[in-house]
């Protein structure tokens, strides 16, 4: 088996380590204290192809394999994960586009995504409605030849932010074929925002949305009415496994830091690391975050190569966030009293990898994937 990246590859990956070591490190922490993206970031992250990754080279975008795009996800959030929701949300919304939108449809959509002037959102969750999103309730009320939106969607990434959205609503009766996405913009008088107070990814800029009435026609359905359902859960496979990069990215950063600083930190006349109390902790976490990075690029090789890949994922989806916040603590604790200071990265990094663990479907509901992939769905919850 072949592990290493392509010659392409690593070059792209170098081109964006120094990219985020320029433009996103220096503001991770102050966007962070800001509560907010800086708003040229998205044209900024354009520019090196990061907006674009998963739109087709025709509609101006990268075309990127799914393992350069969880390398890019990865790379990034060594250095900012929360700019990394620009990349994740529009590479998620850019397939569940191509896979089931129009030509022409692609033709007026990807453009803007790709070059970084729209920024998407992919609005499912629902206050009473979260893993259980075959269920939700916001209504595409028919009128005249289309649709007005009314209801309400909640703990909505970049919901703040976004011009764009991938917008689920019920057109039909119960279920997940009731459902139909539509393709809207946000930027509405009908379309009223409220910030979430978030103790991470405070940039993100997660909001509820409600919608009074917003008009959507037949140009605005994103393939057949009643398959909306069908296309984001197929997407959410993909995308699980890079939430699982963006996990491990930022571990890493706190592990190289805990790395450093126990050969520099010097105690009882020496460098701390000597110790076996402060090496075999870390060497416990790099292990485990290894076999977690293994994981999601198995599940983004395995869907390049057009194999099953939604296992492999979902075991990304629960493993990467809970290894990465252990990887994480860990290195807080390393730092010590220096660790728990607002003056370091360490807190900011524990807060931010936290969310993981409930974004995309809690652990539970992908342990409920592989479960009856493993038992048969009749031996299984």
């Amino acid at each position: 088996m072949h592990y290493a990246f392509s010659d392409d590859q690593e070059a792209f990956r170098r081109e964006l380590a120094a990219f985020a070591g320029r433009h996103l490190a220096p503001h991770y922490r102050s966007d962070d204290r800001a509560g907010r993206m800086r708003p040229t970031l998205p044209k900024e992250m354009a520019a090196v192809g990061l907006t674009g990754m998963r739109v087709p080279e025709r509609f101006g975008g990268q075309e990127a394999d799914a393992v350069t795009t969880g390398m890019a996800a990865e790379e990034i959030s060594r250095a900012d994960v929360n700019a990394c929701y620009v990349l994740l949300v529009a590479a998620l919304n850019a397939d569940i586009l191509v896979h089931s939108a129009r030509e022409d449809q692609l033709a007026r959509w990807l453009p803007p995504i790709a070059d970084g002037s729209a920024l998407s959102a992919l609005l499912l969750t629902e206050p009473e409605h979260g893993s259980d999103a075959a269920n939700l309730s916001l209504r595409a009320v028919p009128e005249g030849d289309g649709w007005r939106l009314a209801g309400e969607k909640t703990s909505i990434s970049m919901g703040m932010l976004a011009d764009t959205g991938v917008v689920f609503a019920r057109t039909g009766g119960e279920g997940a074929r009731g459902i139909s996405a539509f393709y809207v913009h946000l930027n509405d008088e009908r379309v009223a925002r409220t910030a979430l107070d978030d103790h991470g990814g405070r940039a993100v800029g997660r909001a509820s949305l409600h919608f009074d009435g917003l008009p959507v026609g037949r140009d605005d359905l994103i393939g057949e009415e009643g398959a909306g359902f069908v296309s984001v859960m197929q997407g959410f496979d993909y995308s699980r496994a890079v939430i699982g990069l963006m996990c491990v990215g930022v571990a890493q950063a706190a592990l190289d830091d805990a790395l450093e600083y126990a050969r520099t930190r010097e105690a009882f006349g020496g460098p701390i690391g000597r110790n076996q109390g402060v090496a075999f902790p870390l060497v416990e976490q790099a292990t485990r975050l290894a076999g977690a990075r293994h994981i999601c690029y198995e599940a983004l090789w395995r869907k390049d190569q057009g194999l099953e890949h939604s296992v492999a994922a979902n075991m990304a989806k629960w493993f990467a966030p809970k290894t990465a916040g252990e990887a994480v603590h860990q290195a807080l604790l390393t730092f010590g009293h220096a660790g728990w200071g607002s003056d370091s990265p360490q807190g900011q990094r524990l807060r931010d990898v936290m969310a993981f663990e409930i974004a995309d479907g809690t652990a539970q509901v992908a342990k409920l994937v592989v479960a009856r992939h493993l038992l048969g769905r009749s031996f299984a919850p």
